[in-house]
């Protein structure tokens, strides 16, 4: 059974409320590991979240030391230590993911803002779409092929869940111009993002090649926001070679602006359907 949370977003909560709690009995990072015994380091690994499992007794310890004595609160912050130290279901497909898994933090994500320039969002794709696409690249072997499709399949379920996320979505013309894999593939590709087009919690927007230049002329990236006091949101940009996560506030600003400034310029969901299917339509009829 697939856990419904992200233990690395629960992890980030629990540091962040163990170093609140020193601050404000007004400890240092030294002064907290001198009182509990331990080193500074071991302190400092467990607030940066070096220290991914912590166990209940040492919790109790600095909860004590930090006098946090409400029943409630002791319980909310040991089932955060809990589940910080579950595994997702993405660990299976670590060499696909990296260290970073993007489905970690998806699995918590209420909101995601994403622009995409080339192809479809990964969100949206059908397995046969995934797989020319993976095909496109250097030489890879079938089963890693394979793996990175199925990986990419099991990121959707966030869509169709029990409070599912929420997802915004901008992309360029060319993403829907380019042909992956077939036309035939493309035309199913394309019905299956009309059909998702449908649901309350999908919102797609196109930026047809008249719009001319627009601010998200670069790479594409995604804007993760997460239920209140849960996390601050972040923004992940894939590479070649990996996936990078800006978290700094500047930087997220930068992106939701960039955002903001592509989606005022797409035409708007109804007239994208339309944009959609009149591509299609092209398609079919070749």
């Amino acid at each position: 059974m697939r856990i419904p949370y992200s233990p690395t977003l629960r992890l980030r909560r629990l540091a962040s409320e163990l170093k609140q709690g020193r601050e404000r009995s007004r400890l240092t990072v030294s002064q907290a590991g001198k009182a509990l015994g331990w080193t500074a380091s071991k302190i400092s690994k467990i607030e940066t979240t070096e220290t991914r499992r912590i166990s209940a007794g040492d919790l109790d310890k600095m909860l004590d030391l930090y006098e946090i004595r409400e029943p409630s609160k002791r319980q909310a912050m040991h089932a955060l230590a809990k589940d910080a130290k579950e595994r997702g279901w993405w660990t299976k497909y670590r060499e696909v993911f990296g260290d970073q898994a993007l489905p970690d933090f998806e699995a918590e994500a209420s909101v995601i803002r994403s622009f995409e320039g080339l192809m479809l969002p990964g969100l949206l794709q059908i397995p046969k779409y995934a797989e020319a696409l993976f095909q496109g690249g250097r030489y890879t072997g079938a089963k890693e092929i394979s793996d990175r499709v199925e990986a990419r399949m099991a990121r959707r379920e966030i869509l169709t869940k029990i409070n599912p996320v929420h997802l915004r979505v901008v992309m360029d013309e060319a993403a829907l111009r380019r042909i992956i894999g077939s036309t035939q593939v493309m035309a199913e590709q394309l019905h299956y993002l009309l059909e998702m087009a449908k649901l309350p919690n999908v919102d797609v927007q196109v930026l047809p090649f008249s719009a001319g230049s627009h601010a998200a002329l670069s790479a594409p990236f995604s804007i993760l926001e997460f239920p209140e006091n849960l996390a601050l949101p972040i923004v992940h940009v894939g590479t070649v070679t990996d996936s990078v996560f800006f978290e700094q506030p500047k930087d997220v600003a930068h992106y939701s602006a960039t955002f903001g400034d592509a989606q005022g310029t797409a035409l708007s969901t109804t007239q994208s359907a339309r944009f959609i299917a009149d591509v299609l339509t092209s398609l079919e009829n070749d």
